[in-house]
């Protein structure tokens, strides 16, 4: 040990002082879990969902998919060159927000709806934001947002249905509306399957349920978020079973109809809008699923999970506030 009182030499005077630097999330304990990496993740896990979409809806999933994946790729190009920055389609979040994006709207809005919400997403979502891991909200949600206010007749009730369609689950109301509009009840071996109308990637429970458990596995989504999600709007529609106010939809019917699970293992987990420590990110999710059931009883859209994710992505930053730990040392 050296001594405390030992003079200063030439040498410490020309030591160098040490820098940290620190990047912006999503921070990652492994090398080996890079965001391409857990991008890749995400594709790989939405292939049920993708491939449910490709069986149900055929040339709309196709046409959907296409012009939002396009979309997306070519706004993060020209916003990328207008910031002039170096372009980054190579760690595939772009890809991700573009798939996220098309398997959240229904099969036959117009093609220019797709288009205005790639560019919302990417632009608006990320871009503005300072790029990936800096953004507030999640980018696709911010292009459904804009796209569901801006063209809302094709994005209402109506627009999910074609008559002249082919497709048996195109010609009829969405699992959720028809239940809002009319108290139809859906059987829940088609919520289940994903034998219904809807946005191309909420219909089926079980591919979201197999995608979801394998991002978990991964651990590129936290556990703690669609738990929470699941968990909170559950009681909140047991309740509702209790005081008979929605004696025929039950818990079941909540949690496998509409966008619910989709939501939980696919948007509400994105870790760059949603909080840092495990408390937080439950609370997070009970927090997403008290706004979708919140928003299912008494607003007037049939399905909340859009609005949700996005009003818990704005407390996020307040979260990390309550539930980060002090670090050792720290008053």
């Amino acid at each position: 040990m050296m001594p405390k009182n030992r003079p200063k030499t030439a040498s410490d005077e020309k030591a160098p002082i040490p820098v940290l630097h620190v990047a912006h999330s999503p921070h990652l304990c492994q090398t080996a879990r890079t965001t391409q990496r857990m991008m890749i993740d995400v594709v790989i896990a939405v292939t049920p969902l993708l491939v449910v979409s490709f069986f149900v809806f055929r040339w709309y999933a196709v046409k959907q998919i296409a012009v939002c994946l396009a979309g997306c790729l070519a706004a993060e190009v020209i916003f990328t060159k207008m910031r002039r920055r170096s372009l980054s389609l190579s760690d595939w979040s772009a890809t991700v927000t573009g798939i996220i994006l098309a398997l959240s709207l229904p099969g036959p809005a117009p093609w220019y709806v797709g288009v205005i919400a790639s560019f919302v997403s990417i632009g608006i979502g990320k871009i503005i934001f300072g790029g990936i891991g800096m953004n507030i909200f999640n980018p696709a949600m911010v292009g459904r947002a804009f796209v569901m206010i801006a063209f809302a007749g094709n994005l209402a009730a109506s627009g999910y249905v074609d008559p002249m369609s082919p497709i048996d689950a195109m010609t009829q109301a969405t699992p959720m509306d028809a239940f809002k509009q009319t108290g139809a009840t859906a059987t829940l071996s088609a919520l289940f399957w994903g034998l219904t109308n809807g946005s191309l990637g909420e219909t089926s429970a079980v591919a979201c349920i197999i995608g979801g458990f394998y991002l978990c596995l991964r651990r590129t989504a936290s556990w703690e978020i669609p738990v929470g999600v699941i968990l909170s709007a559950g009681v909140m529609a047991g309740i509702a079973n209790l005081a008979d106010l929605q004696s025929h939809w039950t818990v079941l019917h909540h949690l496998l109809g509409g966008s619910l699970l989709f939501g939980a293992f696919f948007i509400a987990t994105d870790p760059v809008s949603s909080p840092l420590a495990p408390k937080g990110k439950f609370i997070f999710g009970v927090g997403v699923g008290f706004f979708i059931m919140l928003l299912r009883f008494y607003s007037g859209y049939p399905e909340g999970v859009m609005f949700a994710v996005l009003l818990m992505n704005a407390l996020t930053p307040l979260i990390n506030h309550w539930t980060i730990p002090r670090t050792f040392g720290e008053k």
